[in-house]
């Protein structure tokens, strides 16, 4: 059986006791549904900024700038 690697990608400003928490549940997630064992799960983690993550055609860090001046008014 082949090592699964688990992706994610996230903006910036998770703790590292948050990506702790994330990987240990990620990693029992899989290992349940999957039947593999924890030291086959491999997550890696990707922290992408908002400048360089767009949704709908529009850049998240330009979706943040909207929202924020929406909550202003």
């Amino acid at each position: 059986m082949t090592m699964p690697v688990i992706k994610i990608e996230m903006f910036p400003g998770r703790t590292l006791d948050q990506k702790r928490a994330i990987a240990k549940a990620v990693t029992d997630s899989f290992v349940e549904s999957a039947k593999a064992t924890p030291q086959s799960v491999h997550i890696i983690f990707s922290e992408v900024a908002q400048d360089d993550w767009a949704v709908a055609g529009e850049l998240c860090s330009d979706r943040a700038a909207a929202a924020a001046q929406a909550e202003k008014k």
